[in-house]
């Protein structure tokens, strides 16, 4: 793997033709030390937000010890990557061969579920083991998130009892996990996550011996600028400390975002601008998959020798592909005078970029190159140099 002082010094060295995936391990390492030490419970990192080998060995040697996987590929992966891992197949709905071999295969003990169903589906794939973590997760409100994921997974409030009846007699240990959606830019959804999780316990009156608080943690993005990680923990705290609860129950929680953002950018060529629109060689099939299709505004930076004294403008995007929905709207701020040649770092694609990456109509790009410079946003570095967050970025 080549590696470079900066993103500046890929595009000057490598002139780059196709796409190129800028890594930056000390960015990731930095987030998984901040998680390991500074949350008041275990951390699981979410495989699903980029499952890059690579991280997965920066998390593990920066103390992240526990995986949440969501498919059997995922098991696998990280079975084979670390091979002392804790894996949690937290995903609601598996396959019972998936159950099978990640049960008598991989030594995966924890799974989550959200119906009967699930439950009795677990409980035949593993031979009605007693060794279970069983996690029954609770349907819980998005309001606060950029992103829904309160409509597909969660048993409703109302209809727990049964289940955390029935899963505790099966269980182990028995959890109740929940996930207020991706982005989470406020505390308060957790805070009104787990009032609904007493809710829960109480009713059905069980004994709980694990809290997964799920995942949401937020990174920065352009518009996006979320309190301190911090405040999160200590709402989370709060209301764990609160609970009704086991006295030695574990916390947990399941970062993806929040430990894989700042890992990973991509430097684009423009290939031709007509008007406000630029042509870019990825796209809404390639790393910008959530700016296409939901949106999302990312960091962008003008990678040339010399600063531009020309006035930001807001510009949208064209991918590669020949289809129209290859269209990122952006806006994205850069100097009025880009043009067709100029490379644009395209910042904080850590989380889901490199995850959605296809190869349709042709274009992809397996290039990696690890960068030293800091990212172009950070939630646990101290303030950003000035040179990483202008727009342009002038060489030496």
């Amino acid at each position: 793997m080549h590696k470079h002082h900066s993103a500046l010094g890929v595009a000057t060295a490598l002139k780059p033709a196709a796409p190129v995936t800028l890594i930056r391990p000390q960015a990731a390492a930095r987030a998984a030390r901040f998680f390991a030490e500074k949350f008041p419970g275990r951390s699981l990192y979410a495989v699903k937000a980029n499952p890059s080998p690579d991280l997965l060995r920066t998390l593990w040697d920066s103390g992240i010890t526990h995986y949440d996987v969501a498919s059997i590929a995922e098991v696998r992966l990280v079975a084979e990557t670390l091979p002392d891992a804790k894996l949690c197949f937290m995903h609601p709905v598996k396959a019972e061969e998936a159950i099978a071999e990640a049960y008598h295969t991989h030594g995966v003990r924890t799974f989550s579920l959200d119906t009967i169903d699930e439950l009795e589906k677990i409980l035949r794939a593993t031979c009605d083991a007693t060794d279970l973590e069983l996690c029954v997760r609770l349907r819980v409100s998005s309001e606060h998130s950029e992103l829904s994921l309160a409509s597909k997974f969660g048993v409703e409030l109302g209809e727990t009892r049964e289940l955390l009846m029935a899963t505790r007699q099966a269980a182990d240990a028995l959890g109740i996990c929940f996930h207020v959606g991706s982005q989470a830019m406020s505390p308060q959804a957790y805070s009104d996550a787990i009032e609904r999780v007493r809710a829960a316990i109480v009713d059905a009156a069980v004994t709980v011996d694990i809290i997964d608080v799920g995942g949401g943690f937020p990174s920065v993005y352009p518009g996006m600028e979320p309190p301190a990680l911090e405040a999160y923990f200590d709402a989370i705290y709060r209301g764990f400390e609160s609970l009704p609860i086991s006295y030695s129950a574990e916390l947990w929680c399941e970062p993806g975002r929040a430990l894989s953002a700042e890992y990973s950018s991509v430097i684009v060529r423009v290939e031709r601008r007509r008007g406000r629109e630029l042509y870019i060689n990825d796209g809404a099939y390639g790393a910008l998959f959530d700016a296409a299709h939901i949106g999302w505004r990312f960091p962008v930076a003008l990678l040339r020798h010399d600063e531009s004294e020309a006035e930001l403008t807001g510009f949208s995007f064209y991918g590669p592909t020949c289809d129209d929905m290859d269209h990122m709207v952006g806006p994205f701020m850069l100097p009025d005078d880009v043009q067709a040649g100029d490379y644009v770092e395209i910042g904080m694609l850590g989380a889901y970029g490199a995850a959605m990456r296809t190869g349709f109509n042709g274009f992809t790009s397996e290039a990696v190159v690890e960068v030293e410079d800091e990212p172009m946003a950070s939630l646990y570095a101290d303030p950003v140099p000035a040179r990483r967050r202008a727009t342009v970025i002038k060489l030496g």
